[in-house]
């Protein structure tokens, strides 16, 4: 999202920009202080003031001195920015909802200029709104308004180019059919003039001609045979190439961009919308370049034989061409609802799939299938209007293509009457005009075609032109890691103008075990997302042994980390392809020792096929306990440097936690190893334990330690055996009458 836009250069002027001064930020806003849309407004910040610009005048021109714990608010119905000047909160601006994000950054962004930090603030979400025309974006990175066709063809041309020598195949086979086409008509001609009509001809010369015919019927079915059978291998190669490349795309994006993609979306992406590509290749592409070949040639043959019909032919093309321009924006908006409603129908069906036991479990079978239909009828309804719309447009331009032939037909007969023409020559004059009309009655067809692919190819373009918020460096380096981290003034959030972690400073020698404490959404897992990776900070620096994280090789990196979460996933295969994931190429040996270390071998054995049983989808076949040994024998594997524990035995049973917590305490040992546990008394022994309140390092100590501070912490554990005391109490007044008893 765009946070300095170009300002024209009279308003610059009337800035008065300073020695050294430089616009930072600059931003519209479009409301006045009675809620009237107003234009040509701007909120202007430099390194040294904020200054705003109403209807092209200065109206506020204050230093950034005195603007104190600025923000974005959106009360009702519209935003406003405020800053608390000589005291009192005021009122800098008012403006629309669809800026409301774009002010967020910005007073984030006056907030670090205030307090002296030369950072400025990046947006990472897209503009909804295009700057050039004014449509709202529908989710994509450029307007597929402004860019139309000629962006379009752009794109598909870099999807056929590595293709090139089957298009040009194609493209020979059409040329010879479409010369052989024009052939018959010619021979028919020939047959017409100079056998039948004068009754001259002998048998010999219909044999000669109907030996011809059967020539070029035989060799036209030939070529049109191997065109479908080279069309078909034409589009499966690019069909599965983009399949695969969509999909490898998909998984070098950032985290970020596929936790606001709906699931369905994704899927869609990969199976749906490059199978449409096929189906364009099969049914349109080809047949667009036989008619066009066709058109082409039997128009020009028609020009030279009788340049006013040819012209007759087309006499309403114009108006054709009109009509079907003035209705393919709203054709575009018809099939890209159609695709939305698709993605939401694929996202529902999977959740659905996915979370089979959570909708068994509540009963919520006939809930579920109340909601599938109502959004397959939703779907329908956006398909049914879409081929309504061109349900109604197609027939009348398909009459009106034929009428020409009509004409033709009457005028060239009267031609024949008058002794203008030859019978054969009508015949074949009439034969180009129907390869010349056919083609225009295929044509009115093709802008729903090319409506549906132009949205297709956005879509999946969308995914491809994506960039990876988290890449690697110019300089990155594939680093064995010892195991020493450093965090300085690191600071992150999600969306970077609303901080979800500020100014953290830790340093961790190897081998040192930091439990993680803290309430929920104070940013726990997001501190271990940026030491996995996942996202890179907005400020400050995470090193490993004295290399910035995002100077390592990222494959290096995740290699050498080691990670067992509280949901553990299994892949629906084997349990011996779920534990040598991590690392394929370990032998049977290592896997088996992986598994032991993990107190998972034993219950693996007594498995129905041991270690090649079928866990099932997620390993649901498996009990939570044996999912998260097989997570750890799969951490231990790779002999991680780094350890990453993420309430790995919270929702564990007594027992199963025993074998965990005993699995565990193997592979953390001299290990760097960082655990979040709600149970606290699980990071009893942790080296140090930091607790994490209101966005930052609030305390950092022992166990003991913090206890003794009697701060957060002693307070969380204070809260937590309160709540532990009654939950014996309540279990013991539940078994006492069975005791008494």
């Amino acid at each position: 999202m765009k946070l300095n836009f170009r300002l024209e250069k009279n308003i610059v002027d009337k800035l008065n920009l300073k020695d050294k001064e430089r616009i930072i930020y600059c931003v519209p806003f479009d409301l006045s202080a009675d809620g009237k849309l107003i234009k040509n407004s701007y909120t202007v910040v430099t390194n040294d003031r904020l200054i705003i610009v109403t209807e092209g005048i200065v109206t506020h021109d204050i230093p950034l001195s005195e603007c104190i714990d600025t923000k974005s608010e959106a009360p009702v119905d519209c935003g406003m920015l405020i800053s608390t000047i000589d005291g009192e909160a005021t009122i800098l601006v008012r403006f629309s909802m669809k800026h409301h994000i774009r002010y967020a950054y910005v007073a984030k962004g006056i907030r670090l200029l205030h307090d002296g930090k030369d950072y400025v603030v990046r947006s990472r979400e897209r503009e909804t709104i295009c700057e050039k025309c004014g449509m709202v974006m529908p989710k994509t990175k450029e307007c597929p308004y402004c860019g139309g066709k000629s962006q379009m063809l752009s794109k598909m041309g870099r999807l056929l180019s590595p293709y090139k020598g089957w298009v040009v195949l194609i493209l020979f086979l059409t040329v010879v059919s479409s010369i052989l086409s024009m052939a018959s008509a010619y021979v028919l001609r020939l047959f017409m003039d100079d056998v039948l009509i004068p009754k001259s001809g002998t048998a010999a010369d219909a044999v000669k001609f109907f030996m011809i015919f059967i020539v070029i019927g035989v060799t036209l079915m030939a070529i049109s045979q191997l065109t479908v059978i080279s069309s078909t291998i034409f589009s499966s190669k690019i069909s599965n190439g983009l399949r695969i490349q969509v999909f490898n795309k998909i998984q070098e994006l950032s985290i970020s961009y596929i936790n606001k993609s709906r699931p369905g979306q994704l899927l869609n992406r990969v199976l749906w919308d490059t199978r449409e590509i096929q189906r364009f290749i099969d049914d349109t592409l080809c047949g667009l370049l036989s008619s066009a070949m066709n058109f082409l040639f039997a128009f020009i043959f028609l020009l030279v034989l009788n340049w006013k019909l040819a012209l007759l032919a087309l006499i309403f093309l114009p108006v054709i061409v009109v009509i079907l321009r003035l209705r393919q924006k709203r054709s575009r908006r018809l099939w890209r609802k159609s695709q939305i409603k698709n993605d939401l129908l694929y996202t529902r069906l999977q959740d659905v799939i996915s979370g089979i036991r959570v909708v068994k479990s509540y009963g919520k079978e006939e809930y579920e299938e109340t909601q599938f239909r109502n959004i397959n009828e939703q779907h329908a309804k956006a398909s049914i209007r879409f081929e309504i719309f061109w349900g109604i447009i197609i027939p009348p331009t398909a009459f009106l293509f034929s009428f020409g032939g009509y004409l033709i037909t009457y005028f060239g007969g009267m031609d024949v009457l008058n002794g203008i023409m030859t019978p054969g020559e009508l015949i074949q004059i009439t034969t180009y005009c129907s390869m010349l009309t056919a083609p225009l009655v295929w044509f009115s067809n093709l802008p729903q075609r090319l409506n549906r692919l132009a949205i297709t190819i956005e879509r999946i373009y969308d995914v491809l032109e994506e960039d990876p918020d988290v890449v690697n460096s110019k300089t990155a380096q594939k680093l064995d890691i010892y195991g020493d981290m450093s965090f300085k003034n690191v600071s992150f959030g999600y969306d970077s103008y609303d901080q979800v972690l500020t100014d953290i400073n830790l340093d961790v020698k190897k081998g040192e075990m930091i439990g993680i404490v803290g309430r929920s959404g104070s940013g726990k897992s997001t501190l271990i997302n940026l030491i996995m990776r996942m996202y890179d900070v907005d400020e400050g620096s995470i090193t490993i042994d004295g290399v910035d994280i995002r100077d390592i090789d990222t494959h290096t990196l995740h290699s050498q980390i080691g990670v067992v979460l509280q949901e553990t996933f299994l892949f629906s295969d084997t349990v011996i392809n779920n534990i040598r994931y991590a690392r394929p190429d370990a032998s049977f040996n290592e896997i088996i020792m992986a598994a032991k270390m993990a107190n998972a071998h034993d219950f693996i054995c007594k498995l129905p096929d041991g270690y090649n049983t079928y866990v099932g989808e997620k390993g649901y076949s498996l009990s939570g306990g044996e999912r998260q040994r097989i997570a750890i024998a799969r951490a231990i594997l790779i002999n991680p440097a780094i350890l990453i524990l993420d309430e790995a035995t919270s929702s564990l049973d007594t027992e199963s936690e025993y074998q965990v917590q005993e699995a565990l305490g193997r592979l953390t040992e001299g290990r760097t190893t960082f655990a979040i546990a709600h149970r606290l008394s699980t990071l009893r022994n942790a080296d140090r334990l930091i607790v994490i309140d209101d966005h930052t390092i609030a305390e950092c100590g022992t166990h003991n330690e913090l206890l003794e501070k009697k701060g957060i912490y002693y307070r969380l554990v204070t809260a937590q055996l309160e709540i532990n005391d009654i939950s014996s109490f309540e279990e013991a007044l539940e078994e006492a009458p069975s005791a008494v008893n």
